[in-house]
């Protein structure tokens, strides 16, 4: 009797598995990439409206940005990107080394990458190698960042 109970335990678990949705890993991993080439377009060309077109706006979000302390929410993110806007201009941001992981459900996924950030702030060229991490979900509108940490990558020297 306990060897038919695992024969039907080991069924239903394959039985069950094969009931996972496929996931197009190539078409999701090309969507998440055009999320995030959007947003550096919007801070590229300081598009407050594209940016919060990528970004999710829930109230209990916390992002982490190169130097400020965690931006709580919405509100607040749309503020700081706001305020960045008006203090910095050309803005230029290279990005290379993108990791996409899509998680087995297919509704998040986490990617890493690295930014070569330049831009100038009055009459001073800042340029920082920034590391970041972004966590996306898959919402009815598509896929949207629900979390982002960028710190500053340290300078060799």
């Amino acid at each position: 009797m306990t060897r038919m109970m695992v024969i039907l335990l080991g069924l239903t678990l394959v039985a069950t598995a094969g009931c996972q949705p496929k996931i197009d890993t190539a078409a999701e991993t090309a969507a998440i990439k055009v999320v995030l080439d959007n947003y550096i377009i919007s801070i590229e060309k300081e598009d407050i409206e594209l940016y919060g077109k990528v970004m999710a706006h829930d109230s209990e979000m916390v992002n982490f940005g190169t130097s400020e302390p965690p931006i709580l929410g919405w509100p607040a993110l749309k503020k700081l990107i706001e305020d960045q806007n008006a203090a910095l201009t050309q803005t230029q941001i290279a990005a290379r080394d993108i990791n996409v992981r899509i998680a087995p459900s297919g509704n998040f996924a986490w990617v890493t990458d690295l930014w070569n950030f330049k831009a100038m702030m009055g009459d001073q060229l800042a340029q920082i190698p920034v590391r970041c991490t972004w966590i996306l979900e898959k919402r009815a509108g598509g896929w949207v960042i629900v979390h982002f940490h960028k710190s500053v990558a340290a300078i060799e020297g």
